[in-house]
C-alpha cells in the first residue's frame, strides 16, 4: 500500500456505481441509498466534519426515460466496450444536479428498453454487464484516479470481479480496492450468463462458490470484493444462515473477516412532521399533542368512525410475499374482536391485493384498503397512525419503520434484519421504540399486536414510547461516518 497516494495523505477518490439513485431514477430502496449516502459522505467531507477530504462521484445508466429530465448534461468521455460481436460504443455525460458529479453511462445495451428493470432477464444482464464495463473504463476516460470502488448489488458487482482478474490494469485502477453492499441478496443477477460471455466476462475461480454461482454477477462480486457490506448489523450475520443465506452461506462464512453490516438511514429533512407540507398539522416531540388532529383529518378522510381512544394500523408497503403482507392480513382476523381501525396502502402482487380488499369487504366498518403508490398519502398515514405493521419475512434493512418512529407512529414487525437493529422492544427500558415479533408467523404476529394495542391504552407508556420513536436518531450522518472510515481502512490510512 506505500505507493497508494490517500495512503500519505491527500484526497479520498471514490466512485460510487448503482442501477438507480433519486432524484434522477427511483424503482426501489437502492434508489433512496445512492440517491442520499454520497450527498451525506460528501457534505460531511466540506463541511470539514470527516479527517481527510473525499471526492465521492456517482454513476448510475442513462436509462432513456432520463432524457425527458431538466437537469443539463454535458458530454465528458466515449469509449468502447468490447465483445464477441465487435466494439460497441459507451457515451458519458456528467451533471452537478444533485451537488455532487453524477456521470449517466449510455450505449445501445441501455437504451434498448424503457423500464429500468425489465422482464427480459437477458437483455436485463447484458445492459448491467456493460454498464458494470464501461464504469471500469470511466476512470481513465476522465484521467481522475479512483481509490475505492464502490458497488451495489447484482447490477454492479460485475466490476469487482473484472478488477481483481485483470490482466493489466490503468493507473487510476492501479490501487483501486472496492466495497460490494447487498441490499437484497436473492437478486443475483439470474439471466446474465448470455451478457457475461458476450463481453468475456469470465467465471469466478473460488471453488468455495458453489457451481452455478461462479457463473452470476452478484456471487462473482462477492468473491472478489476486498470487503463486503450488508445493509444491516443484523442482516450480514443473517446471511451467513441457511433460513437467509441462499445457499450462499458455506461460502460467505469462509469471507466472514471481510463482511460488516451498516445500517442505511432516511432524509430526516425531507421525513419531518415539524414541516412536512402535505400532512394536516405539524409537530414534533414537544407538542405530540397535534398528532391527534392528523388522525382525526385522517379517519374522517377514510370514513372511519371518530374513536381516537381507538388504535388506528397502518401497512405502507410494497405488495410482496417477502413483507409478511398476508400476515398481516391473517392475525387482524384473527384480532378482530378486539378494537382497532387499519388502512393498508400498496400495490404489487395480485393476490396480496386481492386479500387485502376482501378483508375490507368482511370488515367494511374498520378496514380501508388502498392499492396504490401514493407517497403524499403514506405521509398522511405516518402521521395519523398509531401503529405500522412491518410483519416481513426478511427485511435487509428497511426504511418503513424508520420513517414512522420519526412520525411517532410505533412499529410492530417481525425481529429480522434491520427492524432488530432500529427498533427497541425492551418495553421496561425508557428507550423503548416498538414490539418484535419473535417467530415468523401469523399466530406470532397476532400475539404481538395484540401486545401493542394493551400498551396503547396504557397512556403514559404510550407517551414515552411515542416520545422515544420520535426523537431516534436515523440520519444518513451516521452511515455516512461509517463508510468513510470502512473507505479509509481499504485505502490504507488510520482513522482515529
Amino acid at each position: 500500500m506505500q505507493n497508494n497516494p490517500i495512503a500519505a495523505g491527500g484526497t479520498l477518490n471514490v466512485l460510487f456505481a448503482a442501477a438507480e439513485a433519486d432524484p434522477f431514477v427511483k424503482v426501489g430502496g437502492l434508489g433512496d441509498v445512492a440517491g442520499s449516502l454520497p450527498n451525506a459522505i460528501a457534505r460531511l467531507s466540506n463541511t470539514g466534519e470527516l479527517a481527510s477530504r473525499v471526492d465521492i462521484r456517482l454513476v448510475i445508466p442513462f436509462y432513456p426515460q432520463l432524457k425527458d429530465k431538466t437537469f443539463q448534461l454535458q458530454p465528458v468521455a466515449s469509449y468502447n466496450i468490447k465483445s464477441v460481436n465487435g466494439p460497441v460504443r459507451a457515451e458519458v455525460f456528467s451533471t452537478d444536479f444533485t451537488g455532487i458529479t453524477t456521470y449517466l453511462i449510455s450505449g445501445e445495451p441501455i437504451q434498448r428498453t424503457a423500464a429500468v428493470y425489465g422482464t427480459d432477464f437477458k437483455s436485463d444482464g447484458e445492459k448491467f454487464i456493460f454498464f458494470s464495463l464501461a464504469c471500469l473504463a470511466l476512470p481513465h476516460a476522465l484521467n481522475w484516479r479512483v481509490d475505492v470502488l464502490h458497488l451495489n448489488d447484482w447490477h454492479t458487482a460485475a466490476a469487482a470481479h473484472l478488477l481483481k482478474y485483470a490482466w493489466t490494469k490503468p493507473s487510476e485502477l492501479k490501487h483501486t480496492r472496492t466495497i460490494l453492499t447487498i441490499h437484497n441478496l436473492p437478486f443475483m443477477g439470474n439471466g446474465a450468463e448470455q451478457g457475461l460471455a458476450k463481453y468475456r466476462v469470465r467465471p469466478a475461480r473460488n471453488r468455495i462458490l458453489p457451481k452455478w454461482g461462479r457463473h452470476l454477477p452478484l456471487p462473482m462480486g462477492l468473491a472478489a470484493a476486498d470487503r463486503i457490506v450488508a445493509v444491516s448489523p443484523t442482516y450480514a450475520q443473517e446471511i451467513m444462515t441457511p433460513d437467509y443465506g441462499c445457499d450462499l452461506q458455506e461460502f460467505l462464512s469462509t469471507r466472514q473477516a471481510q463482511i460488516s453490516g451498516i445500517l442505511n438511514g432516511i432524509d430526516q429533512q425531507s421525513w419531518n412532521p415539524a414541516t412536512d407540507q402535505e400532512i394536516e398539522t405539524n409537530f414534533d416531540s414537544v407538542n405530540l399533542d397535534q398528532k391527534k388532529i392528523n388522525k382525526k383529518a385522517l379517519l374522517k378522510e377514510f370514513d372511519l368512525k371518530q374513536k381516537t381512544d381507538i388504535p388506528l394500523l397502518i401497512l405502507v408497503s410494497r405488495m410482496d410475499p417477502q413483507k409478511g403482507v398476508d400476515i398481516a392480513v391473517e392475525a387482524l382476523k384473527l384480532i378482530q374482536v378486539n378494537p382497532w381501525q387499519a388502512i393498508l396502502l400498496g400495490t404489487g402482487d395480485h393476490r396480496l391485493e386481492s386479500a387485502c380488499k376482501d378483508l375490507e369487504d368482511q370488515l367494511p366498518q374498520r378496514v380501508r384498503a388502498v392499492m396504490q403508490f401514493d407517497t403524499k398519502l403514506s405521509r398522511r398515514l405516518y402521521a395519523g397512525a398509531d401503529m405500522l405493521m412491518m410483519p416481513s419475512r426478511y427485511e435487509p434493512c428497511g426504511l418503513s419503520q424508520m420513517i414512522a418512529m420519526r412520525y411517532g407512529c410505533i412499529p410492530v414487525a417481525n425481529a429480522t434484519g434491520g427492524l432488530v437493529d432500529t427498533i427497541n422492544n425492551n418495553l421496561d427500558s425508557e428507550n423503548a421504540t416498538g414490539f418484535l415479533s419473535s417467530e415468523i408467523s401469523i399466530e406470532s404476529f397476532s400475539q404481538t399486536l395484540l401486545q401493542a394495542i394493551e400498551t396503547y391504552h396504557d397512556k403514559k407508556r404510550w407517551q414515552q414510547l411515542v416520545r422515544s420513536a420520535i426523537t431516534q436518531d436515523f440520519s444518513w450522518d451516521r452511515s455516512a461516518h461509517q463508510y468513510f472510515h470502512l473507505y479509509m481502512t481499504l485505502a490504507g490510512k488510520n482513522v482515529q
